[in-house]
């Protein structure tokens, strides 16, 4: 089976213990990888990661040091991937519940021929799709009509990696909205229905901390241009 890498801090313990044993309780075997806290890192590293410029003119509000310290984590685990000899890994967030079918949709999606780049395991109830195919019993593999923002679980294989690692440094958006505008690195982004998934009570209370609210009419229209913008390029380059 692919690799199986979870993130975590070195601080969330109970997260770790938790996420150990669903893998257990299923019989798989995990990786532990530890999360960046973004404070922590000496302020050259933070001035390759993460660029003001580009988050004033890609996003609507200023990143929080959380967010930039897991999307940070993100990209050092593409880097882990890249690094290694495996062709894809299986990457989550540490606030997952594992479904009793998730390691027979994790080998239908090893045994997939290479024409993909992400593969997510969470999505919306509801998504728009433009396609959907057979994946396993009781499970579909699914090409969005609009990517969804969750990337709490995903699966990515080597190409996909060093696409985004290409493209995403530095970064001025949150991860789970960059990944939404996959034109821009070429990202072959596909997905599983239903979730193979679920968000765990503990994803209620964020390990990012507080985000900064946008508040009043200038930030407002800012986030209104925006989404419109992405509508509007997102169904451009649809194939």
């Amino acid at each position: 089976m692919l690799p199986i890498l979870f993130i975590n801090l070195d601080s969330d313990g109970a997260r770790r213990e938790r996420m150990e044993a669903e893998f257990s309780c299923l019989g798989l075997t995990s990786e532990r990888f530890a999360a960046t806290r973004w404070t922590e890192l000496p302020e050259t590293e933070q001035a390759r990661f993460y660029s003001a410029t580009l988050n004033s003119a890609q996003f609507h509000k200023p990143l929080v040091a959380g967010e930039k310290g897991c999307y940070t984590s993100h990209l050092l685990a593409w880097a882990w991937l890249l690094a290694s000899k495996h062709p894809a890994m299986v990457l989550l967030e540490d606030d997952v519940a594992l479904r009793p079918e998730f390691g027979a949709v994790i080998s239908a999606i090893e045994q997939l021929p290479a024409s993909w780049d992400m593969i997510k395991l969470i999505g919306r109830d509801q998504e728009k799709l433009r396609a959907a195919r057979p994946l396993t019993a009781g499970f579909e593999l699914v090409d969005y009509l609009r990517v969804p923002s969750l990337t709490a679980g995903y699966v990515i294989s080597r190409s996909g990696a060093q696409k985004l690692l290409d493209s995403r440094i530095p970064f001025g958006r949150p991860v789970d909205v960059d990944l939404r505008y996959w034109w821009e690195s070429g990202l072959r982004v596909q997905g599983v229905m239903p979730a193979a998934i679920t968000l765990d009570d503990t994803s209620l209370q964020s390990s990012i901390g507080a985000k900064t609210a946008a508040s009043g009419l200038v930030a407002s229209w800012r986030k209104f241009r925006i989404k419109a913008a992405y509508s509007l390029l997102n169904r451009w380059h649809q194939p």
